[in-house]
């Protein structure tokens, strides 16, 4: 399966409803969280909680869901063809960024002295 074999559904008026449904619960949740300031943390916490999930299961349904669902099955396949790299090999490009930067440090710190030696001639000044 590719990513032009996954076909994507157009949201309809029904699937922007879920989805601004989906938000106010979500909503409602984190409201639900200060209005329940003076209880348990646990239930504030378990408000916001709730409003969360019932929001993904509310979007979820729609097409916004159906395709982010389809979205990560497609990811998870892509996922798969990754060829990570050896030890070794991380161990060589790890040697080879290290070498790098040596060699750029010392010449910039070159540099800096040179630019400084010619700002002090050209100037008269500097210690």
């Amino acid at each position: 399966m590719t990513a032009e074999d996954i076909k994507t559904q157009d949201a309809g008026s029904a699937d922007t409803a879920k989805l601004v449904i989906g938000i106010v619960l979500l909503a409602a949740g984190v409201a639900g969280y200060y209005v329940l300031d003076g209880q348990n943390v646990w239930l504030r916490w378990a408000c916001v909680v709730a409003g969360l999930v019932l929001g993904a299961v509310v979007v979820g349904f729609s097409a916004y869901g159906a395709n982010f669902r389809r979205f990560m099955a497609a990811a998870q396949i892509e996922l798969r063809k990754i060829v990570w790299p050896t030890r070794e090999d991380t161990g060589r490009t790890t040697l080879a960024v290290f070498v790098f930067i040596a060699i750029a440090s010392v010449f910039f710190w070159l540099l800096d002295l040179a630019l400084a030696s010619a700002t002090k001639f050209l100037t008269g000044t500097g210690s």
